[in-house]
């Protein structure tokens, strides 16, 4: 299985960036893992909250395959705890499923198409956070999932 996480705007933090091709890179150890970034739109000025988020929707719906099992971040998604989102990777990768791939929405959050085509919805807080540090924080519980699958000392119970 591939995981990707598909996440809008460009991180402008040079330390954020650092920090998420840390957990990035870590990954690589355990699973091939892909972060990609769809730009953020050029003259959005003239665009209203509906047209950017449908505009950013085609965008993320033409980086899908059919057989992917697409998870949007959102905040009226399903929580978990670490160990049980290690749960779900784990029955996720033993399914045969080709890919998963997690979306991180824009500014806006995600288009009526996008939540059409996600197969399930994640909440990662109640809180709010920016889109540069959920990146993070996504990158890292996927990270941190696979330490606990491996038994390794990362995570704490």
């Amino acid at each position: 299985m591939k995981i990707t996480l598909l996440a809008v705007g460009k991180t402008d933090d040079s330390r954020i960036e650092q920090l998420t091709q840390m957990y990035v890179d870590r990954l690589g150890h355990y699973i091939n893992f892909d972060l990609e970034i769809i730009l953020d739109l050029k003259k959005t000025k003239n665009l209203s909250e509906d047209q950017q988020k449908n505009e950013e929707g085609k965008l993320i719906l033409n980086k899908l395959e059919k057989s992917d099992f697409v998870t949007v971040l959102d905040e009226k998604g399903k929580k978990y705890t670490s160990m049980q989102f290690a749960d779900l990777i784990n029955k996720r990768s033993v399914s045969g499923l080709k890919r998963l791939v997690f979306n991180i929405g824009g500014p806006y959050g995600f288009s009526p198409g996008v939540y059409a085509r996600a197969n399930s919805k994640l909440s990662l807080s109640d809180m709010t956070f920016s889109h540069q540090m959920v990146r993070l924080f996504a990158v890292e519980q996927v990270y941190r999932a696979f330490t606990i699958l491996r038994n390794e000392p990362y995570h704490h119970e």
